[in-house]
Parts: structure tokens; sequence; C-alpha cells
């Protein structure tokens, strides 16, 4: 091989490795602005989700922002502000029974277990009216929804009729329908629905079963609660007749047979 032939290989084989150089470098800086761009934008989903969460944590639940709600939607047959006030009996009835229930409490299932037809029979006969004073505070000891739901789904069984209310309450109560105090089943529309098409005037009712999946009373149910907090009473079942707390005999406690009941509301009547 020439002299000229072997100084010709070598510097076309210097260019190629430099070229080839140059190409390896734009590659090298080509995948450092790739990594640069991808971490920038992983640092700013981060960020945005961060910042998401926050603003969610931060944002009012939807039961506190019923509970604030200015314009309350409230059930038909009410009256009083947002519609808490809620009698049901015949207007020649004298006195009224007043009647303090959560919707998940197991002894206001007990008392509506035994003591439910009694009372409903007792406002048929026009012997008292009652007045029905809804409470949630389960919810807040067991960090449910249940009953804040169900008392919802009372209102829009209220908006049907009286009757439909009275009937409804009682099947939510009933021992086959009530769930245990830590089981929250009345959080779920579906449940509530269920129950309802045990109730004649609820039974496959379009538009009672629109209102409760819209949800159309949950702020009239939470000005409810907050009816029965202003109230002083501690616990449920509550019954009051005049302003005094009827209870069973030698007791602090609620009626909870018919008999204790009849001695009670009799002697209150007479009161």
């Amino acid at each position: 091989m020439s002299k000229r032939n072997s100084q010709a290989n070598k510097a076309a084989a210097r260019e190629r490795l430099r070229a080839e150089r140059e190409r390896q470098a734009k590659k090298d800086k080509i995948r450092k602005q790739v990594i640069v761009g991808v971490s920038v934008v992983a640092v700013l989903a981060i960020a945005g989700g961060v910042s998401y969460a926050v603003m969610q944590m931060n944002k009012p639940s939807h039961w506190e922002a019923a509970k604030d709600a200015k314009n309350v939607t409230a059930p038909k047959n009410t009256s009083g502000t947002d519609g808490t006030t809620v009698v049901i009996g015949k207007p020649t009835a004298k006195k009224t029974l007043e009647l303090y229930e959560d919707p998940r409490c197991p002894i206001c299932g007990q008392f509506e277990q035994t003591v439910g037809e009694t009372v409903h029979k007792d406002v048929d006969a026009g012997k008292y009216k009652i007045k029905f004073i809804g409470a949630t505070f389960i919810d807040n000891v067991g960090n449910g929804e249940g009953s804040k739901n169900a008392l919802s789904a009372l209102g829009a069984a209220l908006n049907v009729s009286p009757q439909a209310f009275l009937d409804y309450k009682y099947a939510l109560y009933s021992a086959k329908y009530h769930p245990e105090e830590t089981d929250d089943k009345f959080a779920k529309d579906s449940y509530l629905i269920k129950v309802a098409n045990t109730v004649g005037e609820l039974k496959d009712n379009k538009a009672f079963q629109k209102d409760v999946n819209d949800g159309t009373y949950d702020n009239w149910a939470m000005k409810m609660s907050a009816a029965f907090d202003k109230s002083g009473v501690r616990g449920t079942p509550t019954l009051k007749m005049d302003g005094k707390t009827l209870t069973s005999e030698g007791s602090q406690n609620a009626p909870m047979t018919v008999a204790d009941f009849n001695t009670a509301i009799d002697k209150a009547l007479k009161g």
C-alpha cells in the first residue's frame, strides 16, 4: 500500500470517528432533554395532584353543604322554618305527642316494633297528634351516612302523604329491615327503595324513587337534624307531651311496652 493511500485511509477513519462522536453527542443531548422534560412533567403532575387532593380535602362534604344550604327544599305536609315542623293527626286532637327518633337508633327500632302500631292506632282514632323530630347523631358516632340518608328518604315519603311517611317509618324500624347500629345499610339508596317497595303508596313510586336517588330532601334532613340538636333532647327515643318527658313508671327511660306506654300516655292526656 502506498504512503498516500495509507494517510488517506487514516484520515477517512478519523472523519468517521469524529462523525460518530458527534452523532452520539447529539443522542446524549436529546436523551437528557427528554429525561429533564419527563421529570418536569412528573413534578408538575405530582404538584397538581397534591393541590387537587388538598382542594378536595378542604371542599365541604355533600352533607356539610346540605347543612349550610340557604334554599331548603321541604316536603309537602310540613310547616315552620325550613319545613322542620312535621305534625300528623286529626285537627280535632287536642294534644300532641312529640317523638324524637334517629333512623339508625336500635332502641327506636325496639320501640317502633313494640309500641309503634299502638301509636298509629291512637293517631288514627284522634287520641292525639304526633310531632316527629328526626335526629342523625348516630352517623357522627359511627362515622356513617345512614341516619341522614334515611331521614331524607322519610322526607320523600312525607312528600307523598303523611300516611306514607308513618308506614315507611314503621317499615324502616321493622325487625326485618332495621340494621344493626354498626351496619350503615341506610346509606344505600337502593336499600331504602327496597324497604319502600313494601309500603303501599311507595311501591314502584317513580317520583319517590327519584327524590331518594337525587337526594331532593337532603338539605331538609340536615335542617331537621339541626332542629333536634337545638331541642335539648340528648337521646332517642324520647317522648314528650306538654313539655314533659314520658317515661315508664319508676324509670327515666321511654316506655318500651304497650302497657307502659298506655299508662304514660293516659297520664299525660289527663295532665
